[in-house]
Order: structure tokens, then C-alpha cells, then sequence
């Protein structure tokens, strides 16, 4: 039987990383998969010669020359986890945000200017949340209360994103879907130590489960991470991920390698990676 190949599009990769990718990549060699970790690369690229070469492609960060390739890629018919059009819109806020609030999920009132000073008439109803439009990983994420602070914004050319601010307990939501199964993990922020970057797990609730599927449903995905706030009862999401760090998931490495050799599989054989969205959404009422 022929082996299922899968090619890694990672930022870097170190075997002393703490990331959890080179675990995933070791994994799914043991499983039998033929695993290559396409970027970084070692040297010049000749853009002619790339080739579709994998089953999948795994895409890690949804920036820089890695998006890129993804992008040229899936141009020339690769699956990738999870497929490049739909990476790209999240890696967009301003785009994810919309496809969201289309769907019909709670969202923070979002709004978005060419320089900050445009957004102080919305000062007026409280505190907003100033975040890079196209940033992960929580960084450079600023609440704002006061006119001082919005002046000292400071975006250069890129769009102003903005969220209204909700008050929380202090700790995000985030729920983490591989597959069919959910997990969520409760964490502070800003985090600061890596048992914070870890958090606590906590058990979801049939509300939180069911926002958690309809992000899902919205960009047609089953591997994903969303960030939920709740603010005086009332579940707000407010942001998602395509393939986040997945800390605080038990056996995550493992889990994600028997994913991605599954969804090698079903490329393999001509089928979507991703399975449908009804047996995503059945599966995530069996798994918490």
C-alpha cells in the first residue's frame, strides 16, 4: 500500500522548539506517513518548479512567504489543512469578522477606520479594543478608554480594527476542534508564563459548543481555535484561528498527527480532507 505524504508549511522548525509541530511532524512519521517540512527552506526557490508533490499540506501561520506558497499551491490543485482561501479570510479580521456576523454569531460591534482619531466619537459608549488587524496570538492588542490613549495608536498605513469592549472574569474561552471533537481551556490575558500560555481546562457548555460548531460551519472547517468572552452571561466571540497552538489539549500532538494522516487519506483517494460538516457537528455533541 502506498504511503500517504504530507508536507509541513511551518514559519521555522527546531526540534527544540516549544511549539508543538515538531511532536505532530515526529508522530505522524511513526504512523507510517511520509512527512516533509516544506518551509522554511534552505536556500532559492524557483517558483516554475513548484510542484504538487504531497497528499496535504499543513499550513501553520497564515503569514508571510509559507501563505504565499500555500496560495500558489492550492492554484495548482493541493489539499491543504485547511484549505488556503479559507486560511487567508482568517488571517483577515476584517473579513473573518463579517463571514461571523453573517452567520449569525455574537460578535463584539466591530469597526474599522483609516486612522485611529476617527473611532473617539465611540469613546463616548465606553472602551474599545484595538487589535492588528491582521495579528495572532494576541499580540499588540490594546484596550482603549480614553482620547491619550487612541492618540498614541499607532497602525502606520494598515486599517485601524477596533471591538467594542466587553468585561469579562478575566479569563478567554478558547475552544480548540480537531476533527469532531472539542476542548475548551480557559486562559488569562495577557498570558505571561507558560503555565498561563496553558490554562485550565473547563467543561463546555451546550451554548459554548454550539457557538464553537457554527464558527466552524461558517468557513466550512472542522480544525480550528475561537477566542469567547463572556460578558454579563453572554457569550462573545472575538476571534478565530485556523491552526492555533492548541495548548492546554492532553495528547494534542497526537491528535492532530491522527488528523492529518486521516485527512492524507481521504486526499489520497480524491476526497475532501476535511469531513462534512454534519458528522462535524454530530461528533462534537459525543466530545467534550
Amino acid at each position: 500500500m502506498r504511503r500517504v505524504r504530507v508536507g509541513f508549511l511551518l514559519p521555522h522548525y527546531s526540534q527544540k522548539s516549544r511549539s508543538f509541530m515538531p511532536d505532530v511532524v515526529r508522530a505522524l512519521g511513526e504512523s507510517g506517513a511520509l512527512v516533509d517540512v516544506i518551509h522554511p527552506v534552505d536556500g532559492m526557490v524557483e517558483l516554475s518548479k513548484v510542484r504538487v508533490a504531497h497528499d496535504l499540506y499543513v499550513l501553520r501561520h497564515t503569514s508571510g512567504f509559507s501563505l504565499s506558497l500555500a496560495g500558489a499551491l492550492h492554484q495548482l490543485g493541493a489539499a491543504i489543512a485547511n484549505p488556503y482561501p479559507v486560511s487567508a479570510a482568517l488571517r483577515d479580521k476584517i473579513i473573518a469578522s463579517r463571514i461571523l456576523q453573517a452567520a449569525g454569531i455574537r460578535t463584539p460591534a466591530t469597526y474599522v477606520a483609516s486612522h485611529p482619531d476617527q473611532l473617539l466619537p465611540l469613546l463616548d459608549l465606553g472602551p474599545l479594543v484595538i487589535k492588528p488587524y491582521q495579528g495572532a496570538g494576541g499580540h499588540h492588542v490594546r484596550i482603549i478608554r480614553s482620547p491619550g490613549e487612541l492618540a498614541e495608536v499607532n497602525c502606520g498605513r494598515e486599517p485601524v480594527f477596533a471591538q467594542r469592549y466587553h468585561a469579562n472574569d478575566g479569563y478567554d474561552r478558547k475552544i480548540y476542534a480537531i476533527g469532531g471533537r472539542l476542548f475548551g481551556v480557559k486562559k488569562v490575558f495577557p498570558r505571561r508564563t507558560e503555565e498561563e500560555k496553558h490554562g485550565e481546562p473547563f467543561t463546555l457548555t451546550p451554548e459554548l459548543r454550539e457557538v464553537a460548531v457554527s464558527c466552524g460551519r461558517a468557513f466550512g472547517i472542522n480544525l480550528y481555535g475561537v477566542d469567547i468572552i463572556e460578558s454579563e452571561g453572554a457569550p462573545y466571540v472575538v476571534d478565530m484561528c485556523s491552526i492555533p497552538g492548541f495548548k492546554g489539549i492532553p495528547d494534542a500532538p497526537r491528535l492532530l498527527a491522527q488528523y492529518f494522516f486521516a485527512a492524507a487519506e481521504r486526499a489520497a483517494q480524491g476526497e475532501p480532507p476535511q469531513i462534512s460538516a454534519a458528522l462535524t457537528v454530530a461528533a462534537s455533541h459525543a466530545h467534550v
